[in-house]
Protein backbone atom coordinates (compact mmCIF):
# COMPACT_ATOMS: atom_id res chain seq x y z
CA UNK A 1 0.00 0.00 0.00
CA UNK A 2 2.81 2.40 0.92
CA UNK A 3 4.56 1.55 -2.37
CA UNK A 4 1.38 2.32 -4.34
CA UNK A 5 1.07 5.69 -2.58
CA UNK A 6 4.66 6.56 -3.40
CA UNK A 7 4.14 5.56 -7.04
CA UNK A 8 0.99 7.65 -7.31
CA UNK A 9 2.75 10.64 -5.75
CA UNK A 10 5.72 10.25 -8.05
CA UNK A 11 3.57 9.94 -11.19
CA UNK A 12 1.30 12.74 -10.07
CA UNK A 13 4.31 15.05 -9.76
CA UNK A 14 6.40 13.97 -12.73
CA UNK A 15 3.71 13.86 -15.42
CA UNK A 16 2.65 17.52 -15.01
CA UNK A 17 6.33 18.51 -14.73
CA UNK A 18 7.18 16.81 -18.02
CA UNK A 19 4.20 18.50 -19.71
CA UNK A 20 5.15 21.86 -18.16
CA UNK A 21 8.72 21.38 -19.38
CA UNK A 22 7.63 20.83 -22.99
CA UNK A 23 5.11 23.68 -22.79
CA UNK A 24 7.90 25.90 -21.45
CA UNK A 25 9.76 25.27 -24.71
CA UNK A 26 6.72 26.05 -26.88
CA UNK A 27 5.80 29.11 -24.78
CA UNK A 28 8.85 30.91 -26.24
CA UNK A 29 6.66 31.43 -29.31
CA UNK A 30 3.40 31.96 -27.35
CA UNK A 31 2.18 28.36 -27.64
CA UNK A 32 0.78 26.38 -24.73
CA UNK A 33 1.02 22.91 -26.22
CA UNK A 34 3.22 20.02 -25.10
CA UNK A 35 3.19 18.37 -28.55
CA UNK A 36 4.34 21.60 -30.16
CA UNK A 37 7.06 21.81 -27.51
CA UNK A 38 8.21 18.27 -28.35
CA UNK A 39 8.30 19.04 -32.09
CA UNK A 40 10.32 22.19 -31.44
CA UNK A 41 12.69 20.29 -29.14
CA UNK A 42 13.29 17.75 -31.93
CA UNK A 43 13.94 20.66 -34.31
CA UNK A 44 16.61 22.05 -31.97
CA UNK A 45 18.21 18.62 -31.51
CA UNK A 46 18.25 18.15 -35.28
CA UNK A 47 20.70 21.06 -35.39
CA UNK A 48 22.55 20.31 -32.13
CA UNK A 49 21.83 17.54 -29.62
CA UNK A 50 23.76 19.32 -26.86
CA UNK A 51 21.81 22.57 -27.32
CA UNK A 52 18.57 20.55 -27.35
CA UNK A 53 19.52 18.95 -24.03
CA UNK A 54 20.30 22.41 -22.60
CA UNK A 55 16.87 23.66 -23.75
CA UNK A 56 15.13 20.67 -22.17
CA UNK A 57 17.04 20.88 -18.87
CA UNK A 58 16.55 24.67 -18.71
CA UNK A 59 12.78 24.29 -19.05
CA UNK A 60 12.76 21.47 -16.49
CA UNK A 61 14.82 23.47 -13.97
CA UNK A 62 12.43 26.42 -14.27
CA UNK A 63 9.40 24.16 -13.85
CA UNK A 64 10.99 22.62 -10.75
CA UNK A 65 11.70 26.05 -9.28
CA UNK A 66 8.10 27.06 -9.91
CA UNK A 67 6.65 23.86 -8.50
CA UNK A 68 8.74 23.67 -5.33
CA UNK A 69 8.92 27.45 -4.95
CA UNK A 70 5.17 27.54 -4.44
CA UNK A 71 4.14 29.34 -7.63
CA UNK A 72 0.56 29.04 -8.80
CA UNK A 73 0.08 25.76 -10.66
CA UNK A 74 -1.43 27.57 -13.63
CA UNK A 75 1.71 29.69 -14.08
CA UNK A 76 3.96 26.62 -13.92
CA UNK A 77 1.78 24.42 -16.13
CA UNK A 78 1.47 27.12 -18.79
CA UNK A 79 5.25 27.38 -19.01
CA UNK A 80 5.21 31.04 -18.05
CA UNK A 81 8.19 30.64 -15.72
CA UNK A 82 10.14 28.47 -18.16
CA UNK A 83 10.39 30.17 -21.55
CA UNK A 84 12.93 32.79 -20.44
CA UNK A 85 15.00 29.98 -18.92
CA UNK A 86 14.94 28.07 -22.21
CA UNK A 87 16.19 31.09 -24.13
CA UNK A 88 18.80 31.98 -21.49
CA UNK A 89 20.16 28.43 -21.46
CA UNK A 90 20.45 28.29 -25.26
CA UNK A 91 21.87 31.82 -25.60
CA UNK A 92 24.55 31.29 -22.95
CA UNK A 93 25.54 27.88 -24.30
CA UNK A 94 25.94 29.34 -27.81
CA UNK A 95 27.59 32.65 -26.94
CA UNK A 96 30.05 31.45 -24.32
CA UNK A 97 33.03 29.19 -24.85
CA UNK A 98 34.91 26.65 -22.74
CA UNK A 99 33.84 23.75 -20.55
CA UNK A 100 32.18 25.96 -17.95
CA UNK A 101 29.60 27.28 -20.42
CA UNK A 102 27.26 24.33 -19.82
CA UNK A 103 27.19 24.92 -16.07
CA UNK A 104 26.81 28.67 -16.57
CA UNK A 105 23.99 28.06 -19.06
CA UNK A 106 22.00 25.92 -16.62
CA UNK A 107 22.75 28.28 -13.73
CA UNK A 108 21.58 31.17 -15.90
CA UNK A 109 18.40 29.25 -16.70
CA UNK A 110 17.68 28.95 -12.97
CA UNK A 111 18.28 32.66 -12.38
CA UNK A 112 16.11 33.50 -15.39
CA UNK A 113 13.17 31.76 -13.69
CA UNK A 114 13.67 33.94 -10.59
CA UNK A 115 14.05 37.06 -12.75
CA UNK A 116 10.84 36.19 -14.60
CA UNK A 117 8.94 35.74 -11.33
CA UNK A 118 10.25 39.08 -10.05
CA UNK A 119 9.26 40.86 -13.27
CA UNK A 120 5.79 39.30 -13.17
CA UNK A 121 5.35 40.76 -9.70
CA UNK A 122 6.65 44.20 -10.69
CA UNK A 123 4.42 44.42 -13.77
CA UNK A 124 1.33 42.83 -12.24
CA UNK A 125 -0.64 46.09 -12.04
CA UNK A 126 0.23 47.25 -15.54
CA UNK A 127 -1.18 44.22 -17.42
CA UNK A 128 1.89 44.54 -19.65
CA UNK A 129 3.45 41.06 -20.14
CA UNK A 130 7.03 40.32 -19.12
CA UNK A 131 7.94 38.98 -22.56
CA UNK A 132 11.60 37.92 -22.93
CA UNK A 133 13.07 40.92 -21.10
CA UNK A 134 14.49 38.85 -18.18
CA UNK A 135 16.50 36.55 -20.41
CA UNK A 136 17.86 39.42 -22.50
CA UNK A 137 19.19 41.42 -19.54
CA UNK A 138 20.52 38.33 -17.77
CA UNK A 139 22.31 37.10 -20.91
CA UNK A 140 23.89 40.50 -21.57
CA UNK A 141 25.13 40.74 -17.97
CA UNK A 142 26.66 37.27 -17.97
CA UNK A 143 28.32 37.79 -21.37
CA UNK A 144 29.83 41.07 -20.17
CA UNK A 145 31.14 39.27 -17.09
CA UNK A 146 33.61 37.54 -19.44
CA UNK A 147 35.75 40.71 -19.42
CA UNK A 148 36.31 40.45 -15.66
CA UNK A 149 35.84 36.78 -14.73
CA UNK A 150 38.08 34.08 -16.18
CA UNK A 151 35.43 31.34 -15.94
CA UNK A 152 33.26 33.25 -18.43
CA UNK A 153 34.86 32.87 -21.86
CA UNK A 154 33.15 34.81 -24.64
CA UNK A 155 32.63 33.09 -27.98
CA UNK A 156 35.25 34.42 -30.47
CA UNK A 157 32.42 35.39 -32.87
CA UNK A 158 31.32 38.10 -30.42
CA UNK A 159 34.35 40.35 -30.67
CA UNK A 160 33.68 44.04 -29.93
CA UNK A 161 34.03 46.24 -33.02
CA UNK A 162 34.74 49.92 -33.48
CA UNK A 163 31.81 51.67 -35.17
CA UNK A 164 34.10 54.28 -36.71
CA UNK A 165 35.69 51.53 -38.84
CA UNK A 166 32.44 49.67 -39.56
CA UNK A 167 31.50 49.12 -43.21
CA UNK A 168 28.18 47.85 -44.51
CA UNK A 169 28.54 44.78 -46.75
CA UNK A 170 25.27 44.82 -48.70
CA UNK A 171 26.42 42.53 -51.54
CA UNK A 172 26.07 38.79 -51.80
CA UNK A 173 23.88 36.02 -53.19
CA UNK A 174 20.25 36.22 -52.08
CA UNK A 175 18.57 33.06 -50.75
CA UNK A 176 15.03 34.16 -49.95
CA UNK A 177 13.72 30.68 -49.05
CA UNK A 178 16.37 30.03 -46.41
CA UNK A 179 16.00 33.61 -45.20
CA UNK A 180 12.25 33.26 -44.68
CA UNK A 181 12.48 29.85 -43.01
CA UNK A 182 15.39 30.97 -40.82
CA UNK A 183 13.30 33.98 -39.78
CA UNK A 184 11.11 31.49 -37.92
CA UNK A 185 13.91 29.14 -36.84
CA UNK A 186 15.99 31.95 -35.33
CA UNK A 187 13.34 32.37 -32.61
CA UNK A 188 15.21 29.38 -31.11
CA UNK A 189 18.66 30.39 -32.52
CA UNK A 190 18.33 27.89 -35.39
CA UNK A 191 19.77 28.67 -38.84
CA UNK A 192 19.23 25.12 -40.14
CA UNK A 193 16.44 25.14 -42.73
CA UNK A 194 15.04 21.76 -41.61
CA UNK A 195 14.98 22.91 -38.01
CA UNK A 196 13.13 26.03 -39.13
CA UNK A 197 10.57 23.95 -41.01
CA UNK A 198 10.02 21.71 -37.98
CA UNK A 199 9.58 24.72 -35.71
CA UNK A 200 6.99 26.06 -38.17
CA UNK A 201 5.21 22.68 -38.04
CA UNK A 202 5.20 22.96 -34.25
CA UNK A 203 3.54 26.37 -34.55
CA UNK A 204 0.99 25.04 -37.07
CA UNK A 205 0.18 22.15 -34.74
CA UNK A 206 -1.05 24.68 -32.19
CA UNK A 207 -3.21 26.51 -34.74
CA UNK A 208 -3.22 27.52 -38.41
CA UNK A 209 -3.78 31.17 -37.46
CA UNK A 210 -0.54 31.30 -35.49
CA UNK A 211 1.25 29.63 -38.39
CA UNK A 212 -0.17 32.18 -40.82
CA UNK A 213 0.96 35.10 -38.68
CA UNK A 214 4.44 33.57 -38.35
CA UNK A 215 4.72 33.38 -42.14
CA UNK A 216 3.43 36.95 -42.58
CA UNK A 217 5.89 38.18 -39.93
CA UNK A 218 8.96 36.66 -41.56
CA UNK A 219 7.85 37.83 -45.05
CA UNK A 220 7.15 41.48 -44.14
CA UNK A 221 10.40 41.70 -42.17
CA UNK A 222 12.38 40.23 -45.08
CA UNK A 223 10.79 42.65 -47.55
CA UNK A 224 11.30 45.64 -45.23
CA UNK A 225 14.92 44.77 -44.53
CA UNK A 226 15.63 44.16 -48.22
CA UNK A 227 13.94 47.42 -49.19
CA UNK A 228 15.96 49.33 -46.61
CA UNK A 229 19.25 47.88 -47.88
CA UNK A 230 20.10 45.35 -45.18
CA UNK A 231 23.12 43.06 -45.50
CA UNK A 232 22.29 40.00 -47.58
CA UNK A 233 24.13 37.66 -45.20
CA UNK A 234 21.87 38.77 -42.33
CA UNK A 235 18.77 38.41 -44.52
CA UNK A 236 19.76 34.86 -45.48
CA UNK A 237 20.40 33.98 -41.83
CA UNK A 238 16.93 35.19 -40.81
CA UNK A 239 18.35 37.70 -38.34
CA UNK A 240 15.83 40.37 -39.33
CA UNK A 241 12.91 37.93 -39.21
CA UNK A 242 12.63 36.32 -35.80
CA UNK A 243 11.85 39.50 -33.86
CA UNK A 244 9.15 40.33 -36.41
CA UNK A 245 7.63 36.84 -36.06
CA UNK A 246 7.38 37.17 -32.28
CA UNK A 247 6.07 40.74 -32.52
CA UNK A 248 3.27 40.04 -34.98
CA UNK A 249 2.15 37.04 -32.93
CA UNK A 250 2.09 39.12 -29.74
CA UNK A 251 0.38 42.22 -31.17
CA UNK A 252 -1.97 40.64 -33.71
CA UNK A 253 -2.95 37.36 -32.08
CA UNK A 254 -2.04 36.86 -28.43
CA UNK A 255 -2.38 39.96 -26.25
CA UNK A 256 -5.70 41.80 -26.20
CA UNK A 257 -5.97 41.57 -30.00
CA UNK A 258 -9.73 42.20 -30.17
CA UNK A 259 -9.79 45.12 -32.58
CA UNK A 260 -10.35 44.48 -36.28
CA UNK A 261 -7.22 46.59 -36.85
CA UNK A 262 -5.09 44.28 -34.67
CA UNK A 263 -3.68 42.34 -37.67
CA UNK A 264 -2.59 45.60 -39.32
CA UNK A 265 -1.10 46.83 -36.05
CA UNK A 266 0.79 43.54 -35.86
CA UNK A 267 2.17 43.98 -39.38
CA UNK A 268 3.27 47.56 -38.68
CA UNK A 269 4.90 46.47 -35.41
CA UNK A 270 6.68 43.63 -37.22
CA UNK A 271 8.05 46.05 -39.84
CA UNK A 272 9.18 48.41 -37.07
CA UNK A 273 11.40 45.68 -35.63
CA UNK A 274 13.65 45.94 -38.71
CA UNK A 275 15.09 49.44 -38.11
CA UNK A 276 15.04 48.80 -34.35
CA UNK A 277 17.12 45.63 -34.92
CA UNK A 278 19.58 47.52 -37.11
CA UNK A 279 19.87 50.28 -34.51
CA UNK A 280 20.39 47.92 -31.59
CA UNK A 281 22.96 45.92 -33.59
CA UNK A 282 24.97 49.12 -34.04
CA UNK A 283 24.53 50.18 -30.42
CA UNK A 284 25.74 46.81 -29.09
CA UNK A 285 28.55 46.30 -31.60
CA UNK A 286 31.25 48.00 -29.44
CA UNK A 287 30.35 45.62 -26.59
CA UNK A 288 30.30 42.45 -28.68
CA UNK A 289 26.76 41.66 -27.54
CA UNK A 290 24.01 40.01 -29.61
CA UNK A 291 20.71 41.86 -30.09
CA UNK A 292 18.65 38.84 -28.98
CA UNK A 293 14.90 39.61 -28.80
CA UNK A 294 15.11 43.17 -27.50
CA UNK A 295 13.57 44.63 -30.71
CA UNK A 296 10.57 42.36 -30.17
CA UNK A 297 10.22 43.43 -26.54
CA UNK A 298 10.49 47.17 -27.30
CA UNK A 299 8.09 47.13 -30.28
CA UNK A 300 5.56 44.89 -28.54
CA UNK A 301 5.58 46.91 -25.33
CA UNK A 302 5.14 50.06 -27.44
CA UNK A 303 2.01 48.77 -29.18
CA UNK A 304 0.48 47.02 -26.16
CA UNK A 305 0.96 50.09 -23.96
CA UNK A 306 -0.42 52.39 -26.68
CA UNK A 307 -3.43 50.07 -26.95
CA UNK A 308 -4.37 50.98 -23.36
CA UNK A 309 -5.04 54.55 -24.58
CA UNK A 310 -5.95 53.68 -28.17
CA UNK A 311 -8.13 50.56 -27.77
CA UNK A 312 -8.91 50.31 -31.49
CA UNK A 313 -5.24 49.86 -32.34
Amino acid sequence: MQTDKRKALREGTLTPLIAATLIGISQVIFIENAVSGLIILIAIMLSSVSIGIIALLSAFIAALIGRFGGAEKTIVNQGLLSYNSVLAGIALALNLDGDMRWIIALGGAAVAALFTAAMMHMLRNTTIPVMTFPYIVLTWFLLLASYRLEAFKLNPDLLPQDLSHWKLHAGGSMDWFHGLVNGIGQVYFQDNVWSGILIFIGVLWAGWRLGLYAVIGTIVAWLAAYGLGAEVSLLNAGLYGYNAVLTILAVAAVFDAKSRFAPWAGIIAAILTVPVTASLDSWLLPYGLPTLTMPFVLCTWLFLAARKVLPKL
